[in-house]
């Protein structure tokens, strides 16, 4: 379990508590009235969407002759 430390040492010392957040994974945080809170960086990710490209080695008037050959046939 990680260290808990109270809201007072925490407002005090944020960065460096962000810091470990990091390396550790969480940190807990005591609030007066006793609740914790788990402080977690949040998980970096990308969209789904975002693939890296393949290069097909096609010039544009490749690509633009391909997309109007498939637009004669979806008609």
């Amino acid at each position: 379990m990680s260290t808990v430390y109270t809201y007072s040492e925490a407002r005090q010392n944020l960065a460096s508590l962000l810091e470990k957040a990091i390396r550790e994974g969480e940190v807990r945080v005591r609030s007066k009235d006793g609740q914790t809170f788990v402080i977690t960086p949040e998980a970096v990710g990308g969209s789904p969407l975002d693939v890296e490209g393949v290069d097909l080695n096609l010039s544009r008037e490749e690509i633009v002759a391909f997309i109007h050959e498939g637009r004669k046939y979806g008609q």
